[in-house]
C-alpha cells in the first residue's frame, strides 16, 4: 500500500517513535458539527496507520458508520478499516460489517446494541462501530485494546457529546471544523477559535495543584480562602451546586474546585462570586466540562478571575472540510490558507489533500 504520509500523521507517528515516551497513544477525534469532516479525519488516520505498520485500534462513544446522517440524512462516508485494524464495538454492528474479522476478546460492558467485542479486521472494507458511552467504560476498553496490541488508539465522537476528548481519557485531541458550520469562512474560523478557547484552558499551577488534588480524588466541589484554609468540600454534583457555592458568597473566598460538569446556572453563579471576590480562582477537570459560549469565558476574565484546568487537553491537530452539504461550501486552498493563518500555534491540515499540505 502506498499512501503519501500527511503532516498530520507525521507528527502522530513522530510522537509514537518517541524514544523518551510519546503522548499521543489514545487520540479523540471530535468535529466542531456534523458533516465537518470527522469521519474523513478518522479514516485517514486508519488508512496512514496501515500503510505505515502502526498497529492500530478504533472504538466510538456512539454510533458511527452509518449509510446516513442521522439528524440531515444526508449520504455520510462510512468508517473504513484495513487489515490488522483492531476495532471494540457493539455485537449487533458485526452483523452489518462489510469485513471478515476475527474474534479476540469480550469486555463485560453492555451497551443498547449489545456487549461491547474486541475484533481483528482481516480484509479492506467497511465497519459500522458503536462503542462505550461511559467514560469509566472507555478507559476499560482503550486499556484491552492496547492489550490486544494497539500502539495507538482512536476514539470517534458523537454529536453534542465530548467527553472522549477529556485528557482523562484521551491523550489529544483532533478537532475537526468545516463550512458546515455556515456563516461564510471568516465566521467559521471565529467559531473555531471560540471553541478551542474553551477547550484550551490553561492547566493548574503547581500549588493550585496540590490544593486541589485531594477533592478531584474523590469528586465534587471544595472552596479554600486566601489563607489556603479549605471552607468546603462536598461530593456533590457539580450541576446542582450553584445554591451551595452562592451560601459562601460572604466568606473570604479565593479558589473553588469543581470535579464535574459546569453548566449554565453553574457558571452565573461563579460569575457572580467572581464578581464579589476579584483574583478568585477557578479550577474545573477540563475544557470537556464546561457548557458555556467563549463570551463567558471572555467576560470572566474581565471580572478578574481564573479559569484554570486540571487536566489541560492537548490539541493534536484541526482538519478542515471545505465542503457543506447544505450549501455554502469553501475553496479548498483558500480556506487552508486562512485557518492557517488564523490557527500559527496549530498544525492545521485538510486530509483530502494531504499529498500537498
Amino acid at each position: 500500500m502506498n499512501i503519501v504520509e500527511s503532516s498530520l500523521w507525521r507528527r502522530i507517528q513522530a510522537d509514537l517513535s518517541d524514544q523518551r515516551g510519546g503522548h499521543f497513544h489514545t487520540l479523540a477525534v471530535m468535529g466542531m458539527s456534523k458533516n465537518t469532516g470527522k469521519t474523513v479525519a478518522l479514516n485517514h488516520l486508519l488508512a496512514q496507520a496501515a500503510s505505515a505498520g502502526v498497529a492500530v485500534g478504533v472504538t466510538s462513544i456512539g454510533r458511527d458508520g452509518e449509510d446516513r446522517d442521522q439528524v440531515f440524512f444526508v449520504p455520510k462516508p462510512p468508517i473504513l478499516v484495513w487489515p490488522g485494524t483492531l476495532v471494540a464495538t457493539a455485537r449487533a454492528t458485526l452483523q452489518r460489517a462489510k469485513v471478515r474479522y476475527k474474534f479476540l476478546a469480550a469486555t463485560d460492558i453492555a451497551s443498547p446494541m449489545g456487549d461491547i467485542v474486541v475484533i481483528k479486521v482481516i480484509d479492506y472494507g467497511e465497519m459500522e462501530i458503536a462503542g462505550a458511552s461511559r467514560g469509566s467504560d472507555q478507559r476499560k476498553v482503550i486499556s484491552r485494546l492496547q492489550q490486544c496490541g494497539a500502539a495507538l488508539v482512536l476514539l470517534d465522537g458523537a454529536l453534542g457529546r465530548s467527553q472522549h476528548a477529556s485528557p482523562a481519557i484521551a491523550d489529544g485531541v483532533i478537532l475537526a471544523t468545516g463550512a458546515s458550520i455556515g456563516g461564510g469562512m471568516a465566521d467559521v474560523i471565529r467559531k473555531t477559535r471560540d471553541r478551542l478557547a474553551i477547550l484550551g484552558i490553561a492547566p493548574v499551577d503547581e500549588v493550585t495543584r496540590d490544593r486541589c488534588e485531594p477533592l478531584f480524588a474523590k469528586g465534587g466541589v471544595a472552596i479554600w480562602n486566601r489563607h489556603g484554609e479549605l471552607l468546603l468540600q462536598a461530593e456533590i454534583a457539580t450541576l446542582n451546586a450553584a445554591s451551595t457555592l452562592l451560601q459562601h458568597s460572604a466568606a473570604d473566598l479565593a479558589t473553588i474546585a469543581l470535579s464535574g460538569a459546569v453548566g449554565r446556572s453553574l457558571w452565573q453563579a461563579l460569575s457572580t462570586l467572581a464578581a464579589r471576590h476579584p483574583g478568585l480562582t477557578v479550577v474545573v477537570a477540563d475544557g470537556t466540562r464546561l457548557f458555556i459560549e467563549n463570551s463567558d469565558l471572555v467576560a470572566f476574565h474581565k471580572l478578574g478571575a481564573r479559569l484554570l484546568a486540571w487536566r489541560a487537553i492537548n490539541i493534536a491537530g484541526l482538519t478542515l472540510n471545505p465542503f457543506s452539504p447544505m450549501g455554502g461550501s469553501f475553496v479548498a486552498e483558500e480556506f487552508l490558507a486562512a485557518a492557517r493563518q488564523a490557527f500559527l500555534a496549530y498544525l492545521v491540515s485538510d486530509v483530502m489533500s494531504a499529498p500537498n499540505d
